[in-house]
């Protein structure tokens, strides 16, 4: 197993950022070995700031190395690998907090890691250098709240649309276990006209972002294991066991059983950190 010696500081947003910015997440490892982990999809996206540092990802689109760079909402897995020092700031996002913060819609970002300086937006692409020569992590935490403030707060924001947010909500609250065709009364919009807006905001749309927080809801009780797999297929909705582990299987890559025991041998970030 890897030797990694972590420094994490972990913190959380200020509440005037609450709905748009879940956590942040400094950190610094060194290891002699590869460190390989699974990320598995999730609710949210994220915003990685390397200092100086890179990683190795291979997913649904395709092998790359990278430095900075946002991941947007997905529905497969993603390896990650590093050697060395790995060292930056994760900026973890709700899909309608990176929205609001880019100004546009996010569709295009799905399943997709671009790098800042891709985005075409000067302030997120100078993150790296600004947060770097900054002296410690309250420092570059305070400055990221002061940049995401005055973006996500601004009157001249773009903001999602009151139905998309009534729709992600709900989903949320419920770990996916709501109807589309629900939702869609609930927010007096069409079947048809809810997807288009839902998926141009969040990434996704509203069936397959159910799907993905159903999974991380299950995937976090099987990793917690305290309960059977067939206990947490009902918990969670699915028909019996082996619907649970077909999702498993195309969403994580792996079953249930080889998801627990990768989670296990694996050096993990604080809260299951997406890096």
């Amino acid at each position: 197993m890897p030797d990694v010696v972590p420094e994490y500081a972990p913190a959380r947003p200020p509440a005037v950022l609450a709905g748009h910015v879940r956590r942040y997440l400094g950190f610094r490892e060194f290891s002699a070995a590869p460190v390989r982990r699974r990320q598995a999809p999730v609710g949210s996206c994220a915003l990685v700031v390397f200092f100086g540092t890179r990683m190795s990802m291979r997913g649904a689109f395709g092998a790359l190395e990278c430095g900075s760079f946002v991941a947007g909402m997905g529905d497969s897995a993603v390896l990650t690998e590093f050697t060395g020092e790995q060292s930056g700031l994760q900026i973890d996002l709700t899909p309608l907090g990176l929205y609001t913060l880019l100004g546009h819609s996010t569709e295009s970002l799905t399943g997709r890691v671009p790098a800042l300086d891709e985005l075409g937006d000067r302030a997120l692409a100078s993150m790296p250098e600004r947060l770097a020569a900054l002296p410690g992590w309250p420092a570059r935490i305070a400055h990221v709240n002061r940049l995401l403030a005055g973006r996500m707060l601004d009157d001249r924001a773009r903001h999602p649309d009151p139905e998309v947010r009534h729709a992600w909500s709900r989903l949320c609250a419920t770990a996916g276990a709501v109807r589309v065709d629900d939702l869609a009364a609930e927010t007096g919009w069409s079947r048809r006209h809810l997807l288009t807006r839902f998926r141009d905001q969040v990434g996704l749309a509203p069936k397959t972002t159910g799907r993905v927080l159903r999974f991380e809801r299950a995937s976090g009780l099987v990793v917690a294991g305290t309960s059977s797999l067939a206990d947490i297929a009902a918990t969670c909705g699915y028909s019996d066991q082996p619907h649970l582990v077909r999702e498993f299987r195309a969403l994580a890559g792996v079953t249930p059983t080889a998801f627990r025991s990768e989670w296990g041998l694996t050096p993990r970030l604080p809260e299951d950190a997406r890096l």
